[in-house]
């Protein structure tokens, strides 16, 4: 085996790794900036067509004990879907969450981030309810925090 051989391999392999490279940065970016649009707690009238997918974060702080859950009346199933929850360095979601299903929940340190899917046009109107024991009448406990957003799919 010739010397000038495994130069000329090695220089084939470097030159297929920077461009393996180059592809995942690129994927990386382009999923960054196609990624879903983000709303937060003031904005309560949202907007979005049929197929979108959007997160709505909310502040969160997991040492208080509190959990965001989506509360009755839920949003009609026709108009939009849940896609889940994720919360930076979170173990779990809360037990009336659907796990993450495509796309990626990316939200800040100290927020909690829902993901949803508008599935066709109509209105529906959600309900997030940040509360301890989340059970009946968990809206008026102590420190409870309640959300609502109205979502026109168009």
């Amino acid at each position: 085996m010739e010397s000038g051989d495994i130069t000329r391999n090695s220089r084939a392999l470097v030159t297929v790794m920077a461009v393996l490279a180059l592809l995942i940065a690129l994927y990386s970016v382009i999923d960054q900036l196609t990624g879903p649009e983000v709303y937060g707690p003031g904005d309560t009238e949202i907007v979005v067509s049929a197929g979108d997918r959007f997160t709505i974060d909310v502040p969160d702080d997991p040492g208080d004990g509190r959990h965001w859950i989506v509360a009755a009346p839920r949003p009609d199933p026709a108009v939009l879907r849940t896609t889940g929850w994720e919360s930076p360095g979170a173990l779990g979601a809360p037990e009336n969450a659907a796990p993450a299903a495509g796309g990626r929940l990316t939200p800040t340190p100290g927020t909690r981030a829902l993901g949803f899917e508008a599935v066709r046009p109509g209105r529906t109107d959600l309900r997030l309810l940040h509360c301890l024991r989340c059970a009946t009448g968990a809206a008026d406990e102590p420190g409870a925090g309640v959300l609502n957003f109205r979502i026109t799919v168009g």
